[in-house]
């Protein structure tokens, strides 16, 4: 392989390897996925009403508990078909980025079987073809890369608010201080009787807005 095709062909940090690529791109898709159990910690799902809390706190005597908001989410009927229902509609991406794909390595292949008998004029203008179809790619797999992190948000979201919700209707009817998530890792030990997971899911599962 001449240096030209060796730019051609690159590696996966450049963008060039189209099956390193896709398989990246497989790869982040799933990842989204995988996060729709951890977003509801980082969206104020488990901010848990601190400035009321606090408040609170200067009138009454400190009541905390806590919840595991890996649990909840593993456990929710809802989380599970709204992951589903994300995989399904990643499904069409996923083929349309795997044609691309075939069609470039396509491009690819034709040209390192053909480089020795091209002039340098077709050679430059074969490598431009194919950079172009390289970056339209990158620029396609961005482009999905966003919708799917809209949508994920947009089906996640729901489920979020009925959960904080919850939380605060928890918080306020039990008059709590505080209540943490402790599924980040950041409790060492805590007296299981204020664990108020299962009353969490308890009210999701009856249908708690």
């Amino acid at each position: 392989m001449d240096s030209t095709s060796r730019t051609l062909a690159g590696s996966c940090t450049s963008g060039s390897d189209l099956a390193c690529k896709s398989s990246i791109f497989y790869r982040s898709l799933m990842g989204v996925v995988q996060t729709m159990q951890r977003v509801i910690l980082f969206s104020g799902v488990f901010a848990v009403l601190c400035a009321p809390a606090a408040q609170a706190a200067a009138q009454s005597p400190l009541k905390i508990g806590y919840i595991n908001s890996q649990v909840i989410i593993a456990e929710s009927p809802a989380a599970t078909a709204a992951q589903e229902q994300f995989r399904r509609e990643m499904v069409p991406f996923e083929s349309e980025m795997q044609a691309l794909e075939g069609e470039i390595n396509g491009l690819m292949a034709q040209y390192q079987a053909q480089q020795l008998t091209l002039t340098a004029t077709a050679r430059r203008i074969r490598q431009d073809e194919i950079s172009l179809k390289q970056q339209a790619y990158q620029d396609r797999m961005a482009q999905i890369e966003a919708e799917a992190t809209r949508r994920q948000q947009e089906l996640v979201q729901p489920i979020m608010e009925r959960i904080n919700n919850i939380i605060q209707a928890i918080r306020s009817d039990s008059s709590y201080t505080f209540i943490f998530d402790v599924a980040g890792g950041g409790l060492i030990a805590a007296d299981e009787s204020f664990d108020l997971t299962s009353e969490v899911m308890q009210r999701l599962a009856a249908g708690a807005p």
